[in-house]
């Protein structure tokens, strides 16, 4: 009851705060113009990674009484074949492990970046570990108390509180690379659980269509594509330009995952890539929306959510996942849980 009180209260806070800057008044109820006509998800992004660190069950369980619909666990695998929860697959940003002498002769340099790689480390050492926060504006309060925790313990949890999973899997042509392909192991955990089918409750992500289109051929659970504007590799291409095409990866996945540029621009104008995706069919789930990040132009974070909620998305990812559900709930005209 208490998290219901907390979030219809900044739902409340928020809604009177839009209307303040001109936006349309969210009081109304709104008509969602997501693919299915329902509001759309509010995706906890590495766990209520504002407030925790990083993809720890403390983070993913602070997100789900926040009220996230969909839990992200990004995916790595260890030397001996498990998958383990961390954004990148070198570990000084998110562990302690630089405080750890034991493991000092691990330290090695891979593509110019000297660091330690979860692929030199089985889940016994791993689990030694401990999680920091990575972000230097975040609260540090909570470094030291948490484990790495494994995929199939995401699960676990996701299952616990009836939550939805969207999975990344990490850089998978470099594992494939060193002899660790994580498919195989992917789809095994997948169908021993009954999540290899078209309505599991969970759609995996991945910035390599190459990989989505192999798991695409083994199962049938939904896909996402993560796609970025093509000039951060190419300065001559257009920045509304995706680095995978719609048409193109509308062959084999069910979703695509959008840097939030390229479907609003700095002045908040719609680029119309929500409606061409949904013309194809694909759900849009833009990334990432943070309370603490300066956002391009003047703009605060409830009203740059409240516009890619106008444009039709189907979720969000979040960092702060209870600032999102506040806002699509203040929209929705009903912000009370009740």
């Amino acid at each position: 009851m208490r998290r219901h009180i907390i979030l219809a209260g900044l739902a409340f806070s928020l809604a009177a705060g839009l209307a303040a800057c001109g936006e349309e008044d969210t009081a109304a109820p709104m008509s969602w113009q997501t693919l299915s006509g329902e509001p759309p998800l509010v995706i906890a992004h590495r766990g209520a990674s504002g407030e925790r660190p990083e993809h720890t069950l403390a983070a993913y369980e602070l997100a789900i009484a926040q009220g996230a619909d969909v839990i992200e666990p990004d995916l790595v695998m260890t030397s001996d074949g498990v998958l383990v929860a961390r954004h990148d697959h070198y570990l000084s940003t998110t562990t302690d492990i630089a405080d750890r002498p034991e493991f000092a002769d691990r330290l090695r340099e891979l593509d110019g970046r000297a660091d330690w790689w979860v692929e030199d480390f089985t889940l016994a050492e791993l689990r030694t570990l401990r999680a920091i926060q990575p972000w230097p504006q975040r609260d540090a309060g909570f470094n030291g108390e948490f484990l790495i925790p494994t995929f199939e313990e995401v699960l676990d949890l996701a299952a616990e509180y009836g939550v939805l999973t969207e999975p990344e899997v990490k850089v998978p042509g470099h594992y494939v690379s060193i002899g660790l392909d994580p498919l195989p192991e992917l789809v095994r955990i997948l169908r021993e659980r009954g999540l290899d089918t078209a309505d599991a409750p969970m759609t995996i992500q991945c910035f390599e269509p190459d990989f989505l289109a192999r798991l695409n051929t083994e199962i049938d659970t939904p896909l996402a594509m993560l796609v970025f504007p093509m000039q951060e590799i190419d300065p001559s291409a257009d920045p509304l330009q995706p680095s995978v095409a719609l048409d193109d990866l509308a062959v084999f996945a069910d979703a695509v995952g959008p840097a939030k540029s390229l479907i609003i621009t700095e002045a908040g104008e719609d680029t119309g890539f929500v409606a061409r995706a949904h013309a194809l069919g694909l759900e849009v789930h833009p990334w990432t929306f943070r309370d603490d990040v300066p956002l391009t132009g003047d703009v605060d974070i409830a009203t740059e959510l409240e516009r890619v909620y106008r444009l039709g998305v189907d979720g969000v990812f979040a960092d702060f996942p209870a600032t999102a559900v506040a806002v699509r709930d203040a929209m929705t005209g009903d912000p009370a849980d009740e």
